[in-house]
């Protein structure tokens, strides 16, 4: 099959994301999302992306006017994808939420779309009987800020067509990613199974009182060589995902030092409105952090 038609369900930080990218590279792309008051404020972050891509990508006016007019909107599920060939699944990490959606879309969707779920942390087996066409449901997991960071990370389940795979890995190629393909399900598939326990070892440290941010995250690009170090990545990710993260794992095992990372990080920071990157502030204060400054790693 060639993709054409592609959906985006899901307009929050990732899905508007996959969306510009995607319709960058020359498809039509139809964003859905719950309400019309949602969309608009997508509409406007588009906006703020193009301005990224004219950066980052060297941008033409042209391209951007092109990214714009392969963009349409809809908040009628059944009208999102009457023609889709793939729609990508970008809704929130909630299991309950994810088979709600997935059991009204298979009522709506054409026999031949195929169902990609953008989720970072549950495996697609969770939810490939609500698809109702487990041989065409898959993963297609993106990194924070796509265009630049391209990764695209495609995992099936046991039940995934290997034709439909390799379909996906060519699909992620003709959008400008990296395709990384995974032979079996991992939670947090590659990046993620790399990235947790390196931001969960920091805020141990720190919430230990070992070392203070900035030492640690100038260990962590001195000794590596990395531009970020993992409160620079939290800050990027969002302090609120930590947060999440650090809750259940909490609430499951309460575990002392993961409560504790939890109440400081919803006391310090999120009451206070410090998100990271997109507040402005986190542990770090945004545009000029303190890792950028040319003195930092000395």
């Amino acid at each position: 099959m060639t993709f054409k038609n592609i959906t985006v369900a899901g307009s929050g930080v990732l899905g508007y994301q996959i969306a510009f990218q995607t319709a960058f590279h020359g498809f039509n792309v139809i964003v859905y999302d719950i309400n019309d008051e949602v969309l608009e404020k997508a509409k406007s972050k588009f906006e703020t992306l193009s301005e990224a891509f004219k950066a980052d990508l060297k941008a033409t006016p042209q391209q951007l006017e092109n990214t714009r007019n392969n963009l349409s909107y809809t908040s009628d599920l059944a009208d999102a994808v009457k023609d889709a060939d793939l729609l990508i699944e970008a809704v929130p990490e909630n299991p309950a939420i994810k088979i709600d959606f997935y059991q009204k879309l298979a009522k709506v969707a054409p026999a031949k779309t195929i169902f990609a779920t953008n989720s970072s942390t549950l495996l697609p087996s969770q939810f490939a009987d609500a698809t109702g066409r487990p041989s065409q449901f898959l993963a297609l997991h993106f990194a924070n800020e796509i265009w630049k960071h391209n990764t695209a990370e495609i995992m099936g389940q046991p039940k995934t067509d290997p034709q439909v795979f390799n379909e996906l890995v060519q699909f992620a190629k003709a959008i400008g990613m990296v395709a990384l393909p995974l032979h079996k399900e991992q939670p947090g598939y590659i990046v993620n199974s790399l990235l947790v326990p390196l931001l969960s070892a920091a805020l141990d440290l720190y919430i230990n009182e070992v070392a203070d941010v900035e030492t640690i995250d100038k260990t962590w690009m001195v000794a590596t060589g990395a531009p970020l170090g993992p409160f620079g990545i939290l800050d990027v990710v969002g302090v609120t995902t930590a947060y999440n993260i650090n809750k259940m794992t909490a609430d499951a095992t309460h575990d002392p030092v993961k409560v504790k990372i939890a109440n400081k990080l919803k006391e310090e920071f999120i009451d206070k409105g410090k998100l990271g990157v997109a507040t402005g502030e986190g542990f770090y204060k945004y545009p000029d952090p303190a890792f950028m400054d040319k003195d930092f790693l000395k």
